[in-house]
């Protein structure tokens, strides 16, 4: 199944609107807490590896969302870019979530190889945030 993606002002409006949307970030804690969309969840779905540098997946990412969250709960995924995200959309979705979406761009915005901004994200649109302990 395709993911359904939608831009950051579409996530926002949704936000506003009260609907029921929540914002999944997927991000880890260290970015999460370097800033975020205000009333967003963090669950990454990658992790400090434990046996070395770098990230893993996160094995328990699909429980820790489905604990927080019934399968028909209408989720925007987001991460950095929205490479991470449209990847845990897809993972939620194939693990029975109904009505998952990816926010395109994430908190900051796609890059090209050459580092360029090719499709701003929550932040480079201007959109609220905040950042430190909830």
């Amino acid at each position: 199944m395709e993911v359904r993606r939608i831009d950051p002002d579409q996530a926002k409006a949704h936000l506003d609107a009260n609907d029921g949307h929540v914002y999944l970030d997927v991000r880890t804690e260290e970015e999460f807490r370097c800033g975020r969309v205000p009333g967003s969840v963090n669950v990454p779905v990658l992790v400090r590896n434990p046996n070395g540098p770098g990230l893993v997946p996160n094995p328990d990412f699909v429980a820790q969302v489905a604990e927080r969250f019934a399968k028909d709960t209408p989720i925007i995924a987001a991460c950095l870019r929205g490479g991470r995200s449209l990847r845990a959309a897809g993972m939620l979705i194939a693990r029975g979530f109904s009505n998952v979406v990816d926010m395109r761009g994430g908190y900051d915005g796609e890059l090209d190889a050459n580092g360029d901004v090719i499709f701003p994200g929550w932040t480079r649109r201007g959109l609220p945030t905040t950042s430190g302990a909830e």
